[in-house]
């Protein structure tokens, strides 16, 4: 028997920087598709599975290249962004076999749906992936706090965060291996220590609808199923630890 998984609903945040794989910048496919096949493991589990993916491999609206650049445009650029990364994790998900939608914040009807919370909620019901373009649709608001909005919309029963490393750390430790790896953490925690795993309206959003944050590894193959069956190495942002 295969152990039954954690979660029923779960939405998946991915940074557009875990997209590029060794590039500088845009897109790598084998790593589009390795990310595909970890979200079809996680389904096959009979997980429902929704993501949320960023855009600062293509364009981020807070960075050098939009100095100058209004705020608001900037940012809508960013959103724009996003949604070319969604278009592209839907076509690795379908060659995987996995039914997808996009749905975007910004309507674009010929592309992809627009945001529609019953409607993405029926898609996820019937087994399909949905993928949540364009942020919140708001100049101002990172695609972490998107990911933590259409969670707590979708009713999911916890928010994964695909990062660079297999959980938070004290410090970097990419930079000082010997850097602290927490199991559990507080919300309170990580806003007090200023953890820049997810921006301060995300945690907040997040803490107001009683949503665990887990943290991971998305470079790591197979991290995704293994997190769904509490096996693996993350960590877990809760109210209160156990």
């Amino acid at each position: 028997m295969s152990q039954s998984p954690a979660y029923k609903r779960v939405l998946l945040k991915v940074s557009g920087e875990a997209l590029m794989g060794s590039r500088d910048y845009g897109l790598d496919n084998a790593t589009c598709r390795r990310i595909a096949e970890d979200v079809k493991g996680v389904v096959e589990l009979g997980v429902q599975v929704c993501l949320v993916i960023g855009g600062g491999n293509i364009f981020r609206g807070i960075s050098g290249a939009a100095s100058g650049m209004d705020r608001a445009q900037a940012d809508s650029m960013g959103m724009l962004a996003t949604v070319m990364n969604a278009l592209a994790m839907q076509s690795a998900l379908e060659k995987q076999g996995v039914s997808t939608r996009v749905q975007s914040a910004i309507p674009m009807s010929s592309v992809c749906e627009p945001f529609i919370r019953r409607r993405a909620e029926r898609h996820m019901e019937k087994g399909r992936v949905v993928v949540f373009a364009a942020g919140t649709g708001n100049p101002f608001f990172t695609t972490d706090t998107a990911a933590a909005l259409r969670a707590a919309e979708m009713g999911c029963d916890a928010l994964l965060k695909g990062t660079q490393v297999d959980g938070v750390y004290a410090a970097d430790p990419r930079k000082n291996p010997d850097a602290e790896r927490y199991i559990t953490l507080t919300y309170l925690d990580m806003l007090a220590r200023d953890l820049a795993v997810m921006d301060a309206a995300a945690i907040s959003l997040a803490r107001e609808n009683k949503l665990p944050i887990i943290v991971f590894n998305i470079h790591e193959p197979g991290a995704f199923t293994a997190v769904m069956k509490g096996e693996g190495r993350f960590t877990t942002v809760i109210e209160q630890p156990h």
